[in-house]
């Protein structure tokens, strides 16, 4: 089999409706099964291996549900639907452009034979019928247009042709979301990423089925505040969150070149990068605390420490901030870290006593103070205040333009599709043997054949109405008549 006859099979079956059809509800089977299966680029760590058991874990990322969109067969069923919609298009686009180019203005006698919607108003002149229905037309809305063919006159109107291409745009908004698609998955990515308040990153965390990737940003991102507003009862705060929020500053170069407060549904963008509000917490780090030093003498003196901030408490002392551990325990004598969560805080100060430092550990969940016997000062801390970490959903999507561009499209597709009907009319004078000389008039429409069907019937009535109008007007008499319906019978070939 040669090449050329390969290629004939494969564009012939690409441009069947039936094999375009099969690829999309495929299409569509696995965009649902990414919508109910959560995918690892838009979930929070940890989340997936709480909502599944490790068999059924492995099994998803094994196939690629856990982040279908990204997956080669699912992107290679979006560029063969793509194909498809072109091979279909390309196949059977010259009839329609040659119907809607050269649209038939003219009614052959076999074609008035065969025509639905069609009906005949006797009339006395050739002349008289087609002015009265070029009246009715243009009182109806329609645009008549006079065509002369071999001494013969025929009066046609149409109404919205460019709605047989509404398939077409149809096919192009498709076309412009496959792209996108195909776009994001190729070049797109999403990933979290935590920033404690004052600090910066650049390092998204991203989940590639059972592996974890890090992708390292061209820029930094740096929290300056997060926090929670919570509702309010009865003028008190009740401590269920309403919101979360982030200050950020994007530091490209070394430099602030743009700063926002996010909330959810309201991301940060930087080159084409969208911050998302994803999480907030606390994140074990010790912004700042409240202490107060008392000594045996009766001097008792309140300040506030932060991390290696030395505060003069007395001419040859002062005090700083140089540890915070939340989560200790201790071996061998020293002070390690279990975890970030605070739940059992202490506190390392260093005091500076005549050019001597002397460490002082307050473990908060233990007791309230500690003395220090070297300095005979007692320390105690009564309010700290540990940094919250924001948690950012990362997502780059190139293609998501041509996806929005896409579904405007196709809505302006539908609704020429679904709402728009492309009307034709025609009348002419012709000579009936059981009526003698009549106004044939007929319709045709694509769609909404009730909607037709009104529209006809209101040209109909229009027509009659004008015919009586010049009934009614005075004649100059039979026998002119007779010889001016003559004439022009003759004129239009009957």
């Amino acid at each position: 089999m040669g090449v050329t006859r390969i290629w004939q099979k494969f564009y012939k079956t690409l441009a069947s409706i039936k094999t375009g059809v099969i690829l999309l509800i495929i299409v569509v089977i696995l965009s649902a099964i990414g919508t109910f299966v959560l995918q690892r680029p838009t979930a929070e760590p940890g989340q997936l291996e709480r909502a599944y058991t490790p068999s059924t874990l492995k099994i998803l990322d094994g196939i690629g549900l856990t982040d279908v969109f990204h997956t080669w067969y699912f992107l290679t069923l979006l560029a063969l639907v793509s194909l498809s919609i072109i091979f279909v298009s390309i196949d059977r686009f010259p009839n329609a452009w040659r119907f809607y180019a050269r649209p038939y203005r003219r009614t052959e006698p076999h074609f008035r034979a065969v025509l639905p919607q069609h009906t005949e108003i006797p009339i006395r002149t050739a002349s008289e019928g087609l002015e009265a229905a070029e009246r009715a037309f243009r009182k109806t809305g329609l645009k008549a247009e006079r065509i002369v063919d071999h001494d013969e006159v025929s009066l046609y109107s149409e109404r919205n042709r460019f709605a047989v291409m509404a398939v077409y745009i149809i096919h192009a908004s498709l076309l412009l979301i496959f792209f996108g698609g195909i776009i994001d998955g190729l070049f797109g990515y999403r990933g979290y990423m935590a920033i404690d308040e004052g600090s910066s990153n650049n390092v998204i965390d991203q989940r590639v089925g059972e592996r974890e990737i890090k992708k390292t940003l061209p820029f930094s991102i740096r929290c300056d505040a997060a926090g929670q507003e919570n509702y309010q009862e009865n003028g008190r705060d009740t401590g269920m969150p309403k919101k979360y929020w982030s200050k950020l500053t994007i530091v490209d170069n070394g430099q602030d070149v743009k700063k926002k407060e996010i909330v959810v549904n309201d991301p940060l963008v930087y080159r084409g990068i969208r911050f998302f509000q994803s999480s907030m917490g606390s994140s074990g780090k010790l912004l700042a605390a409240e202490v107060v030093v008392s000594s045996a003498t009766g001097m008792q003196q309140r300040f506030v420490v932060q991390p290696n901030v030395p505060v003069q408490i007395a001419p040859d002392t002062t005090v700083k901030l140089s540890r915070f551990v939340p989560d200790f325990y201790v071996q061998d004598n020293e002070v390690f870290t279990k975890s970030e969560t605070p739940n059992n805080p202490a506190i390392q100060l260093t005091v500076s006593k005549a050019g001597q430092e002397h460490p002082v550990w307050l473990f908060l969940a233990m007791r309230d103070s500690t003395a220090d016997e070297r300095t005979g000062l007692v320390f105690a801390v009564t309010r700290a205040r540990l940094a919250n970490f924001t948690g950012l959903q990362v997502s780059f999507e190139p293609g998501h333009y041509l996806v929005w561009a896409g579904c405007l499209l196709m809505m302006a597709g539908l609704i020429v599709a679904f709402y728009l009907i492309h009307m034709r009319f025609w009348a002419v004078a012709v000579h009936s043997d059981e009526k003698g000389l009549v106004l044939w008039v007929g319709g045709a429409c694509n769609k909404n054949k009730e909607r037709f069907e009104e529209r006809f019937k209101e040209l109909v009535e229009a027509i009659q109405k004008e015919l009586r109008i010049r009934e009614s007007e005075p004649q100059l008499g039979n026998k002119t008549e007779e010889t001016e319906s003559a004439r022009e019978t003759t004129a239009v070939g009957v």
